[in-house]
């Protein structure tokens, strides 16, 4: 059985929702043992709007996640994602000393493919390396000790800007939480619902979450690139509240029931029930005409999505095809649209490595907020330490608690 102080919590901070998830770290991996979800507010295409509202709703999701694993919250992973993200890849090179490979040698040729010009308004939040090369030998994964005169780096750089990951920070302090780590949200998808197989042959997966569309490209085990787009299942709510005339919480609901990526795959022409705005009454529509609203939008996304794969030039390295996940991904016949777009076989993402509530977050939803867990995991097993504090039992300690926060919020 697992210490408590062995909790590892991941906060995915989406547009439509915050997921908060609590895992401990077991012999055979890790359990998951409480999740904590809360409506999104103050957030726009993964982007805080008002911090106000994103603290709020952080606090609804770990509170809820708190009492489900029985355990107090003081540290996370926060998940990162928007059009600001910009990725690219680097090399460097140094001469090998000693001609034996020590780790020395690779902080430093690391550091040369590091060396580019980054904007001021801009960080790096991942330096990820792709592979080494020794002496015009390539594909080397671990370079330490082998023997060499030449050491040559290739890395993935990702970067964001800073204002926007000092929201993300700023919201969760406020919230009483620490950041450990900021994480790429594709990265941590990836992370969740990628087989080592898939990694190794080529494959693009395309997380579809509530405002934004996440790309990760990998080969040979390693990523080759990653894009976020500015659009998401939000949009497909909002197409079909504008294109029908219904208020929005209607439309997500007849989208999560009713909808369909393409007209093409009805089965037949049932007539739905539309709510109006206003207290007028609702009307009878037609499915199709549904579709008809929703089937652009996806085939933006989608194609979009292809047309990063292709300005990568990685389109015909992806032989394991594409990978769907995130909330969007859901909708029905999403995989048979993007089969036809992508000209590859497509499936469905569902977070896998884990145990423990797994029944609960095999989910498309939940792959960000399980691959922040693992990413986590895998932080904590390099050396990293949890900084967690176990619920004070004692209800003399909780009331004198909030006695101190009471005062402080009156008096200060």
């Amino acid at each position: 059985m697992a210490r408590k102080d062995e909790l590892i919590v991941g906060l995915d901070i989406g547009t439509t929702k915050i997921c908060a998830i609590v895992a401990e770290q077991t012999d055979s991996g890790i359990d998951v043992v409480g999740i904590g979800t809360h409506p999104s507010r103050g957030l726009r295409k993964g982007v805080v709007v008002d911090i106000d509202a994103t603290v709020a709703s952080i606090k609804q999701a770990v509170e809820e996640a708190e009492l489900m694993a029985d355990c107090e919250i003081t540290s996370v992973y926060a998940g990162i994602a928007g059009g600001h993200i910009r990725a690219f890849n680097s090399h460097g090179v140094v001469a090998v000393k000693d001609r034996e490979v020590r780790e020395s040698d690779v902080k430093r040729v690391i550091d040369a493919a590091k060396a580019v010009a980054i904007p001021m308004d801009r960080e790096v939040i991942h330096v990820i390396p792709q592979e080494f090369i020794i002496d015009d030998q390539d594909g080397i994964r671990e370079p330490l000790g082998m023997s060499g005169v030449r050491l040559e780096a290739k890395i993935h750089i990702v970067t964001a800007a800073v204002t926007s990951a000092q929201n993300i920070v700023k919201c969760c302090n406020k919230a009483g939480l620490n950041v450990i780590d900021i994480v790429l949200e594709p990265l941590a998808s990836a992370q969740a619902v990628l087989s080592d197989d898939e990694r190794e042959l080529g494959v693009c997966m395309i997380d579809i979450g509530g405002g934004t569309t996440d790309i990760a490209v990998f080969q040979d085990g390693s990523i080759k690139e990653t894009t976020v787009l500015g659009l998401g299942g939000y949009h497909l709510t909002n197409d079909i509240a504008v294109g029908l005339r219904t208020p929005f919480n209607e439309a997500e609901r007849i989208k999560k029931k009713f909808g369909l990526a393409s007209a093409r795959y009805l089965a037949g022409d049932d007539v739905i029930s539309v709510p109006s705005v206003g207290g007028r009454r609702p009307r009878e529509v037609s499915r199709k005409i549904l579709c008809e609203v929703v089937e652009p939008r996806v085939e933006e996304i989608l194609s979009l999505a292809r047309g990063e794969v292709m300005r990568s030039g990685l389109e015909d390295k992806i032989p394991s095809g594409v990978v769907l996940t995130g909330g969007a991904s859901a909708l029905g016949g999403l995989g048979e649209l993007a089969e036809e777009i992508f000209e590859a076989p497509v499936r469905c993402g569902i977070p896998s490595h884990i145990g423990g509530l797994q029944d609960v977050v095999r989910s498309p939803m939940y792959s960000t907020g399980v691959g922040l867990v693992l990413f986590g995991l895998q932080q904590q097993t390099g050396g990293q330490t949890s900084r967690f504090r176990i619920r004070d039992d004692s209800i003399f300690g909780r009331v004198k608690q909030r006695m101190r926060d009471w005062f402080y919020a009156e008096f200060s």
